[in-house]
């Protein structure tokens, strides 16, 4: 992990470098608490198993609840260290934005059409001088002898 003192102040890419790896460094904690989080079933319940002191979480927090549960958030987390341009790192929620809303409201409101080449359907082959069933006479009419 890299300390807001080891970067020079004045430079940019620098500061680009730094925020790139605060991101991983919070990408992989983020990742190892999901990862690692004991479920507790009767409750319906996940909980933190250590600290995660990038993620402001200390170990038996709840992370994931069925109710009275505020979630956590990747974007809150990264505003808190003060990362710059925190889109660039995070997409935004589908209902918000990004990709799956756009996917919902633009391209499965388009009509699909397909061009087809105009040439005619082949006729349809009938077999010709086929055995008839019971020779002609039918389903219903039994063969009897009086």
């Amino acid at each position: 992990m890299v300390l807001r003192s080891d970067v020079t102040e004045g430079s940019d890419s620098a500061e680009k470098a730094f925020s790139h790896t605060l991101v991983d460094d919070v990408r992989k904690e983020w990742r190892l608490l999901w990862r690692e989080r004991i479920d507790d079933r009767v409750r319906a319940e996940g909980i933190a198993n250590r600290d995660y002191s990038l993620l402001f979480v200390e170990g038996g927090t709840v992370i994931v609840a069925t109710r009275d549960f505020k979630p956590l958030d990747l974007r809150e987390i990264l505003c808190m260290h003060e990362v710059q341009d925190v889109e660039r790192f995070v997409s935004p929620h589908p209902s918000v934005g990004g990709w799956g809303r756009f996917m919902r409201t633009v391209l499965k409101g388009q009509k699909r059409t397909r061009r087809r080449l105009e040439r005619p359907a082949p006729p349809r082959k009938r077999k010709k001088n086929r055995q008839l069933k019971k020779g002609g006479r039918g389903w219903l009419h039994y063969s009897m002898k009086w």
